[in-house]
């Protein structure tokens, strides 16, 4: 007579595969677990640089040329009227309204410098009119945004 011969698994390959499952199982979560702690920082970054991205824009499409006005933002009017703006307890329209939301960021500083462009290769001509606008943003979590851009002085035609 033939012994019965029986299927299946024994006790010890299942607790192999549950230790097995369980040691993978974690490795993925933790890895999940790192991805979701950083997703917010990428959001906050992009809406720093959006913030200064503007502003800068902003003072790039003001007059090179110094204008009679100032004051408050919405009067200002040429490049150098934005030199040493800031805002305080939030991030504020044109207006000076506050913008909701963005309640935790600030310009922190705005630069505005003479600079000359020389070309170190010879092949283009040095532009000796332009300034140098340095915006800086600073956002919830203290950390700094600085953009740069040029606005040069051309003659129209």
């Amino acid at each position: 007579m033939c012994a019965a011969r029986s299927e299946g698994f024994t006790l010890v390959e299942i607790v192999v595969l549950i230790v097995v499952v369980g040691a993978a199982l974690a490795g993925v979560l933790l890895v999940f677990q790192n991805t979701v702690r950083g997703s917010a920082d990428p959001q906050v970054r992009k809406q720093a640089i959006a913030i200064a991205e503007a502003l800068l824009e902003e003072i790039l499409l003001a007059s090179y040329d110094p204008i009679a006005g100032g004051g408050t933002r919405a009067d200002f009017n040429d490049v150098d009227d934005y030199a040493t703006y800031t805002t305080a307890g939030g991030m504020r329209d044109i207006e000076n309204n506050p913008i909701p939301g963005l309640e935790n960021y600030n310009v922190s500083s705005v630069a505005v410098s003479p600079a000359t462009l020389n070309d170190t290769g010879g092949v283009l001509t040095a532009v000796n009119e332009a300034k140098r606008i340095t915006v800086t943003v600073t956002g919830p979590q203290g950390f700094d945004i600085t953009l740069d851009g040029y606005r040069l002085k051309y003659a129209g035609p």
